[in-house]
């Protein structure tokens, strides 16, 4: 194997351990051929088509961790809650909603009833009317 040839495998698997590590030099950092390619500093086709072995090994390694490089898998998983968490308050507060206008129905409709009545003057048995001050002055 030529110097060139075994400098640019080391370059290329240096570069997959920084990229599935998190810690990318030369790149965005996202597990990619391309960016593969970028972070070793070679040429995309040096890499598919010179270093077949490394892509294909680069892609397994890069499935096995879903994509997402290990210095960030702590962060997915807690984006993966937050989300989880964020549907679960969506969904309250959709209830909460709906039983809002559930109650504002009654209320209506409650104090339409009690309008009626006091229109007519008469009370059920059960109704009291509150006591009403009418010596007490204005709040200021």
């Amino acid at each position: 194997m030529s110097t060139n040839r075994t400098a640019e495998r080391d370059a290329i698997q240096a570069a997959m351990q920084r990229l599935l590590a998190g810690t990318p030099t030369r790149s965005t950092g996202a597990l990619t051929i391309v960016q593969l390619a970028a972070e070793a500093g070679v040429k995309r086709w040096v890499l598919t088509h010179k270093h077949p072995d490394l892509r294909k090994e680069f892609e397994e390694a890069r499935e096995s961790v879903n994509g997402i490089p290990a210095a960030f898998q702590t962060l997915q998983a807690k984006v993966d809650d937050l989300e989880a968490a964020h549907k679960r308050l969506r969904q309250h507060n959709s209830e909460l909603t709906e039983r809002n206008e559930i109650y504002a129905q009654v209320i209506h409709a409650l104090t339409t009833e009690l309008a009626d009545l006091r229109r007519a003057q008469t009370l059920p048995p059960n109704v009291r009317r509150l006591p009403t001050d009418t010596t007490a002055s204005p709040r200021t």
